[in-house]
């Protein structure tokens, strides 16, 4: 999937800059370093990131030495670099469906705060997401991810989850708390959040 493709969908549903420039920004080695962290914490849940280690390999920070995702010329972004896509042995498909992968990052987003709260990770929903808007950037206007889930409904969510694990693998397949909210209608935000 071409570069900013991935970027463009987050950014279209509303996050400030997309993963792909963000993980640049921040530095892969700090990408690196976090996903080792939260493979340490959850597991295989949460398994460190290949294409960051293969980045790695090949000495690629992202801004801070001019070398990652895109080019650079005097710390500014100036575009993608193709040359990843050899580096990763991977093609920059043609034709990708924007909104599939929109779908594929923000359900295992929302799949994952659902974990966190049914895990205590989170305290209330509130704290998550709060946490979301100003710890990663999740858009204000959707009101963080558990809110997010109210909004879209936790049977269409576990129905898309669903339906992405079939497609991608096992780890899309729906928390057991959104398949119990599911189940009994239950929401985050029980009062809408009026409090």
């Amino acid at each position: 999937v071409p570069i900013e493709v991935i970027d463009r969908a987050m950014t279209d549903w509303g996050f400030p800059v997309g993963p792909v420039t963000l993980l640049d920004e921040v530095g892969l080695d700090v990408g690196e370093k976090a996903g080792m962290v939260m493979h340490a914490a959850f597991g295989s849940r949460l398994a460190p990131s290949r294409v960051l280690q293969v980045m790695r390999a090949d000495d690629r920070l992202g801004r801070k030495n001019g070398r990652g995702f895109h080019f650079y010329k005097d710390g500014r972004r100036t575009g993608p670099d193709d040359s990843v896509y050899r580096l990763l042995g991977v093609r920059g498909a043609t034709g990708v469906d924007e909104a599939a992968i929109r779908d594929r990052l923000v359900f295992a987003m929302l799949n994952e705060a659902a974990m966190a709260m049914s895990e205590g990770v989170v305290r209330t929903p509130r704290d998550g997401d709060i946490g979301a808007i100003f710890g990663i950037g999740f858009p204000p206007f959707r009101g963080g991810p558990l809110r997010a889930l109210d909004a879209i409904g936790a049977i269409e969510a576990v129905e898309q989850l669903e339906r992405l694990a079939r497609v991608h693998g096992a780890r899309f397949a729906p928390a057991a708390v959104l398949q119990e909210m599911a189940r009994t209608g239950a929401r985050w935000y029980p009062d809408g959040g009026r409090r």
